[in-house]
């Protein structure tokens, strides 16, 4: 990657990284930390390596996302609206009455929504069928879904990932947001996810682990994901909470945070 290309994923991370932290603060609360800690993810699929056409959301031959981890729809939201499948003044619509932009993804609701997610780990079997489906279709189409590590708490993750592998995946290219928090607390405490990187291994994936915050590493994995063949990608990112949010950084609080407008203009004011 260029430093020029570096710069430009790292200047749009921060963009979108201030439209959530404003989105999620006009409304007065909501699921921050877990916003915060994909926005370099998405800021590399979106503006490198996802196909899609904001003018044509269902156009047949797109890409798909997934983002399995669904109450990180607020970041998803402010990278939709950065890309221009709607208006950016419906961010602070979020959650509201009546609102196109509900807590979770509601592929019902919002242009871009691939697939409606929030109760944890179905959105990651939904991705393996659409990758099934896509391969039957013989379109050359990918998807690409994240979740989180305290989703990884559940059963049906670990179905789909030797279904995907079963079936031999290459198009499906999964992350794993490893931000070692979750509503209850320190993931290790919960249910500890160590040894993620030999779990996948050993469940048929090719798997690969980067620093979740630098755009560059993850461009390159999934870049080397893109032309692995006979096998699904798991990209674990190794991340921080509330990444990038002054007053959410690392917190576990941070899963679901009330903070104020005062608050917003300090994190923004840190971010500049």
């Amino acid at each position: 990657m260029e430093p020029a290309e570096r710069k430009e994923l790292e200047a749009l991370a921060k963009e979108i990284r201030k439209l959530t932290i404003d989105e999620i603060g006009f409304l007065g609360v909501g699921h921050i930390g877990g916003s915060m800690s994909v926005i370099e993810a998405l800021s590399v699929i979106y503006h490198r390596h996802l196909r899609y056409d904001p003018k044509n959301p269902n156009k047949a031959d797109r890409d798909r996302f997934v983002m399995s981890k669904g109450h990180a729809g607020p970041a998803v939201y402010a990278m939709l609206a950065h890309k221009g499948f709607f208006p950016q003044d419906w961010l602070h619509t979020l959650n509201v009455g009546g609102t196109n932009l509900p807590s979770h993804c509601d592929r019902t609701k919002t242009p871009g929504i691939d697939m409606s997610t929030g109760s944890l780990g179905q959105g990651f079997s939904a991705a393996c069928g659409i990758a099934l489906g896509q391969r039957m279709d013989k379109n050359g189409t990918r998807t690409y879904c994240i979740i989180g590590d305290g989703e990884s708490n559940e059963g049906i993750i670990w179905e789909a990932a030797m279904t995907a592998a079963h079936y031999k995946l290459d198009n499906l290219i999964a992350f794993t947001d490893n931000n070692k928090m979750q509503i209850d607390g320190v993931t290790k405490d919960i249910m500890s996810m160590d040894r993620l990187l030999e779990r996948w291994t050993s469940f048929g994936w090719n798997t690969v682990e980067v620093d979740g915050h630098n755009v560059e590493a993850i461009d390159r994995a999934v870049t080397e994901a893109k032309a692995h063949q006979g096998q699904p990608s798991m990209i674990i990112l190794d991340t921080i909470k509330g990444k990038g949010c002054s007053f959410c950084e690392g917190k576990v609080e941070s899963h679901n945070l009330a903070y104020t407008m005062d608050q917003v203009r300090e994190a923004l004011a840190a971010l500049n």
